[in-house]
């Protein structure tokens, strides 16, 4: 994993660098080191680099100042549009010599739903949920409109692919909470209401919205290879205008 030592390169693709906020839960590290190292597996010889926003080192204004010049990807680890993907990242990467585009958030998009149903599976969510089954969507939260925007089209793309209701609710900042989509849930007849956790990797928000579910709840989306592969979408989506349109795709088939 890069931190602030030179990571200066010539020629080759514009690095990749995951944005993570930052936690002071040890696991949020370990999982998004974990995480990049499948993203280095399905593109080899791709520079794959992490900054944080906050909380951790590397900062994200330290990886970019080691390195330089060169061109950059940031991508940020992110589930939708807000104050940290439209103001503090693109601040950061103004004021920094590297020459960086800033990628889409992770969500909404299909592979992300392909994450949180398969941590839905692992966490006990049924090939044939009953009919009075339902799913809060736990997301982060922001005061940014288009983040409640991304977060309702991720919860609708999830009820699409489940076949029962999927309601957004957030940790903080917006509204409703968690344990208030639960109520609403259950008052509309729903019993069995499973929490799926959109979050990137442990941590309080994850902890506490999990300690909300009255039936099951899924673990953060973490290493799970869809977000790998959502990552180098990201990442693809965004270097077109620095390369060109030329490719740097060169997947390996590690699952």
């Amino acid at each position: 994993m890069t931190g602030s030592t030179s990571t200066r390169t010539t020629g080759g693709p514009p690095a990749l660098v995951a944005v993570a906020h930052g936690s002071r839960d040890p696991r949020a590290l370990s999982t998004v080191t974990a995480l990049l190292d499948r993203v280095r597996a399905l593109r080899p010889g791709l520079p794959v680099h992490l900054g944080h926003i906050e909380l951790n080192a590397p900062l994200l204004s330290d990886t970019l100042a080691a390195l330089g010049d060169g061109p950059a990807v940031l991508v940020p680890l992110l589930i939708g549009n807000g104050h940290h993907v439209k103001h503090d990242i693109p601040g950061t990467a103004a004021a920094s010599p590297a020459r960086a585009r800033v990628a889409a958030p992770l969500g909404p998009h299909p592979l992300l739903v392909d994450a949180l149903h398969a941590r839905l599976l692992e966490a006990g969510w049924p090939s044939r949920p009953p009919r009075d089954a339902a799913v809060v969507l736990a997301c982060a939260g922001s005061r940014d409109p288009d983040s409640r925007t991304d977060t309702t089209r991720t919860a609708s793309l999830l009820a699409a692919r489940l076949g029962v209701p999927v309601l957004p609710a957030y940790a903080s900042a917006a509204s409703p909470t968690v344990p208030e989509a639960v109520r609403t849930l259950t008052a509309r007849g729903h019993r069995r209401v499973a929490v799926a956790a959109c979050f990137t990797a442990p941590g309080r928000f994850a902890t506490q919205t999990a300690a909300a579910a009255p039936w099951i709840a899924s673990a953060p989306l973490g290493t799970h290879p869809a977000m790998a592969r959502l990552l180098l979408h990201r990442y693809d989506e965004a270097v077109i205008p620095i390369t060109g349109g030329a490719s740097t795709r060169r997947e390996t088939t590690t699952p």
